[in-house]
C-alpha cells in the first residue's frame, strides 16, 4: 500500500531527526506481530505498555525469505495490523535455539503467556500456519530466533 509506505518513510525520518541519528541509519525491518488482526494489535499494545520485551521467529522464515537475521542494534518499526507505524524497537540480544529448548524463563520476556505450555501451544499454531504460507515445516527441533528488544521511540 503506497499510502503506508509514505507514512512509514515520514515516521522513520521523524525518528531519525528527533533522536539525532545520522540520516543513513539503516532500518532493519518494518512489520506487525502475528498473522491475525486481533493478535497483531494486542501484541503491539503489550509492546507499547512495556509488557512485551521480546519476540520469537522461526529461523526458517528468514531462510525462506532470504533475509539476514536480526543482530544487536537492529532497528525495526512495529506497525499495527493496518500497517500504521507506532514505535521503533532496538534489538538488544539475539539467541538461536531449538524450539524444544525454550524455557519459561526465556519466553516469559515476550509478555504473552503465564506458562511454557501456553507459549508452546500458541507458537506451534503460529509456526505451523506461517510455515504453510512461507514453505517450511514446524518441528520441535526447529531453530527459534529469540530477540530481546527495547522500545526506543514512540509517537
Amino acid at each position: 500500500n503506497m499510502e503506508n509506505i509514505k507514512t512509514i518513510g515520514l515516521f522513520w525520518n521523524k525518528f531519525l531527526q528527533e533522536t539525532n541519528r545520522n540520516k543513513d541509519t539503516k532500518l532493519f525491518d518494518c512489520y506487525h506481530f502475528d498473522n491475525t488482526e486481533e493478535w497483531a494489535n494486542k501484541l503491539l499494545a503489550l509492546v507499547l505498555n512495556g509488557m512485551k520485551k521480546a519476540t520469537a521467529s522461526s529461523l526458517y522464515f528468514f531462510e525462506c525469505r532470504n533475509m539476514p537475521l536480526p543482530a544487536t542494534g537492529s532497528l525495526n518499526i512495529i506497525t499495527d495490523w493496518d500497517g500504521i507505524p507506532h514505535c521503533v524497537i532496538e534489538t538488544k540480544a539475539v539467541t538461536v535455539l531449538p524450539f524444544k529448548d525454550m524455557t519459561f524463563d526465556i519466553c516469559k520476556r515476550e509478555g504473552e503467556d503465564d506458562t511454557l505450555e501456553s507459549w508452546q501451544k500458541g507458537h506451534i499454531h503460529f509456526f505451523t500456519e506461517e510455515g504453510k504460507a512461507e514453505g517450511y515445516q514446524f518441528t520441535w527441533d526447529m531453530p527459534v530466533v529469540f530477540e530481546d528488544f527495547e522500545v526506543i521511540y514512540t509517537v
